[in-house]
């Protein structure tokens, strides 16, 4: 039993895992955005090789240096755990550096020091982020093992930005002492107390460490560096007065945050918004706009009316009610007017109103230039803008990547795949039950003809699947400018 709980603290069960299976891609799209996983190696003070990741845009900025988060993954972690990282930090321009601590994942190693030598491999990544004039403000984001690397690194480095500290334990003894009562193991308090004396000296043989000096509380009140805890309620492994008494001696700004679950459980959506706040507020990462658009955005583009350039803003706002409320009318009953909010951009402004003013155009008939298309290509249109404009948020984790925790499959994530957009059409084909009912039953005779001709007509090709878009943009184009070219005439 003594071997065993030996092995629970310096050998772990180790991930082994593929890269290009369980990280994400080497080329990946997120919230309408390109980026690219760089690997490398780095090597630590014992000679041991770092398996390493470090999540960037592609193409970078050019003359700047956005910031960058280190992600510190548990004692029977990898790589793999920093995925749900890179979708809450990457679209605030922050880059995610990741990697697998001596010991763990595919690094070299035998052992793991629940933070003691991890430490020492965090300070290599530090120092080679230092040398990169791309990275500028650096924080570090721990759990478990991780945070408790975090704390004993930030006390040697007052120039971290900032720290996140995900159930972090105290110190390792009192950690020790709890699981035997955690466990039930029933044993003299005394007897406890010799065995534990004798698991110190074997880790220390065999890992090179004390675990004796593995306390977060002496480190603490000397650390100054923002810091954000958190800790579940339920944790049993790792309980919460652990944080609490790291939090109360903790001398830097900090903030504290308990939610519901467990030591392993995913975290809550809001724990994961305050993360992201946090380290917005101490990195401060540039506003840069993508340089390239996307292909729904080049339609929604007026080319030289911009507002602010001798464009009155009202203007445009009262354009896209007039157009919003058009549509508003024909497809639905409700008479409450329309309201257009001010403080969204133009382009969010369009793209709310672009489906209605499709909707509405359907509906009028021939009449309207734009009736041509049936609705079918409506749905075409929206499924080709849910695989091309692809958005990842954090309130799914399942859309986070390949691989949030190794026990997922590529068939699951393909199975949630064809989940999601089966949903996505069967919200699409909704707008379509009011133009039934103008148009009332159909003969029998008039359905088959129209399966026939549907079933008949070749497939247009993907460049006439926008030109609704195209369109809308037009007649956008020519109202603004009649509008203008009126005012103008007025007040000579």
């Amino acid at each position: 039993m003594i071997d065993q709980f030996i092995n629970f603290v310096i050998r772990p069960p180790r991930a082994e895992y593929n890269p290009d299976q369980y990280l994400w891609e080497k080329d990946f799209t997120l919230a309408g955005r390109t980026y690219k996983r760089q690997d490398l190696e780095l090597t630590n003070a014992r000679g041991h090789v770092l398996r390493c990741s470090h999540y960037l845009p592609f193409p970078f900025p050019e003359d700047s240096s956005l910031p960058c988060v280190i992600y510190c993954h548990g004692n029977s972690g990898c790589r793999a755990d920093a995925n749900e990282a890179a979708v809450i930090l990457l679209p605030s321009n922050i880059t995610v550096f990741t990697l697998d601590f001596s010991g763990s994942g595919l690094s070299d190693g035998d052992y793991v020091s629940l933070g003691w030598h991890e430490r020492d491999d965090l300070k290599v990544v530090v120092s080679y982020l230092r040398s990169n004039k791309q990275i500028s403000r650096i924080g570090l984001w721990g759990r478990s093992m991780g945070a408790v690397t975090c704390l004993l690194y930030g006390a040697e480095d007052p120039s971290i930005a900032g720290m996140v500290l995900d159930s972090a334990f105290s110190n390792l003894y009192s950690l020790m002492m709890e699981l035997v009562d955690v466990y039930k193991i029933r044993l003299p308090k005394f007897t406890v107390k010799m065995a534990v004396q004798y698991m110190r000296r074997v880790i220390e043989k065999k890992a090179k460490f004390d675990i004796m000096d593995l306390n977060c509380l002496q480190v603490s009140p000397k650390t100054f560096i923002p810091a954000l805890f958190g800790h579940a309620k339920d944790d049993k492994f790792i309980q919460p007065h652990h944080s609490d008494l790291i939090y109360k001696s903790y001398s830097g700004d900090k903030n504290i945050i308990y939610f519901d679950g467990d030591h392993n459980s995913s975290r809550p959506q809001f724990y994961y918004d305050s993360v992201s706040i946090f380290f917005y507020n101490v990195l401060h990462p540039p506003q840069i706009s993508s340089v390239n658009k996307s292909k729904l955005e080049k339609y929604y583009d007026l080319g030289d009316l911009k507002v602010g350039a001798g464009m009155d803003e009202c203007l445009l706002y009262e354009i896209i009610t007039g157009v919003r409320s058009a549509g508003t009318d024909t497809a639905s009953s409700s008479s409450a007017p329309p309201t257009v909010s001010t403080t969204k951009s133009v382009d969010e402004l369009l793209s709310e109103i672009a489906p209605v003013t499709i909707l509405a155009d359907t509906l009028l008939g021939e009449d309207n230039p734009l009736s041509n298309h049936d609705s079918s290509d409506i749905q075409d249109k929206a499924n080709c803008q849910n695989e091309e404009c692809c958005s990842y948020t954090s309130s799914n984790r399942e859309s986070w990547g390949r691989c949030s925790s190794l026990g997922g499959s590529d068939e699951e994530s393909s199975a949630d795949c064809r989940a999601a957009n089966n949903s996505h059409q069967e919200t699409i084909e909704v707008p379509a039950t009011p133009l039934r009912k103008m148009q009332g039953k159909p003969a029998d005779s008039k359905k088959e003809e129209k399966k026939k001709k549907a079933s008949a007509a070749p497939k247009k090709p993907k460049s006439e699947k926008f030109e609704k878009l195209e369109a809308l943009s037009r007649r956008l184009r020519h109202c603004i400018l009649k509008r203008v070219n009126h005012r103008r005439r007025s007040s000579s």
